[in-house]
């Protein structure tokens, strides 16, 4: 298969920290990492031609690698913008992994019903949405609408990867989802904006809806200070204390469009060990919590 020419006015991102610190704190057995990424290689599943940035190559190797290293042993790959609605990069990994990977997926207007079938065959769970600016900004609601209809039967949810200020505007909209419906990276609130921000103040009301799940991941996307991130701790901490049996966590890598300081996925695993320091807690973010969302068939089998 061709390689994909990078085009120039595409611009690339940085790839992730190569030097994967082992974490101080060790996962339970069951660890799920519930926000990651696989891209390519290119020039076996090429990026899409009209994709927002072009990342360096981080293959299922790297993940599994990356796993290994944080003990984390399974993982929900989110179809990352770059590949399009081309699921075959991520299925290609859920296949690989044997069971232990589900999937997010990316789909096109006019998704036939069969289509979603063959997917939820290949493990994927979920749905995902772009709002963000940079990656093309609102989709069309009709379409949001009719999709959301369509993964009802299938017992899916739909990830919603919003700015800031979505929140506040949408939430009104969001609140009337009938799956349920989760929220990347804490609503990408930036924490100079503080706890009481319109933003996340719309995103702890929300929380109250028994459809409502949160990713406590992305504090350098939060974080308005840099490394170590810190300053994005009392976000995690208010979401868990809201909806504990509804927070899921991830490592989001290879950490796509990082302006600032790129992340050890080590020292992450350890942010979210000193955001949250009940054990049992931990348990539900990191084994609980997404096996109900992902593997609930285990738990009714």
């Amino acid at each position: 298969m061709t390689k994909t020419p990078p085009p120039r006015d595409i611009p690339t991102c940085k790839g992730p920290d190569p030097d994967t610190r082992t974490p101080r704190y060790r996962a339970p057995p069951g660890a799920c990492d519930a926000h990651c990424h696989i891209f390519g290689p290119d020039a076996v599943f090429p990026y899409a031609p009209d994709r927002a940035y072009t990342p360096p190559d981080a293959p299922f190797e790297g993940l599994r690698r990356l796993h290994g290293i944080l003990g984390i042993e399974r993982a929900v790959i989110v179809h990352a913008s770059c590949h399009g609605s081309d699921m075959r990069v991520t299925l290609d990994g859920i296949a690989r992994s044997g069971g232990a990977y589900r999937g997010v997926a990316v789909v096109d207007p006019g998704v036939s019903d069969g289509e979603l079938a063959r997917l939820h065959e290949g493990g994927i769970r979920g749905v995902r949405f772009n709002f963000v600016r940079h990656l093309g900004g609102m989709p069309d609601m009709a379409f949001f609408e009719r999709v959301l209809e369509q993964i009802e039967p299938l017992g899916w949810h739909v990830v919603l990867h919003l700015d800031a200020q979505d929140v506040t505007e949408l939430a009104p909209r969001i609140a009337r989802i009938r799956v349920p419906f989760v929220i990347d990276h804490m609503g990408r609130v930036k924490a100079r904006g503080g706890l009481e921000q319109p933003a996340f103040r719309s995103l702890l009301e929300l929380m109250r809806n028994d459809r409502a799940w949160v990713k406590i991941c992305g504090a350098e996307r939060v974080s308005s200070e840099g490394a170590p991130f810190h300053d994005a701790l009392p976000f995690a901490r208010a979401l868990v204390s809201v909806a504990p049996d509804r927070v899921l966590w991830g490592t989001d890598w290879p950490h796509p469009n990082i302006a600032g300081d790129m992340p050890n996925d080590g020292d992450l695993l350890d942010l979210l060990a000193e955001a949250v320091t009940h054990e049992p807690t931990r348990r539900k973010i990191l084994v609980d919590n997404p096996a109900r969302l992902y593997w609930s068939e285990e738990q009714t089998a």
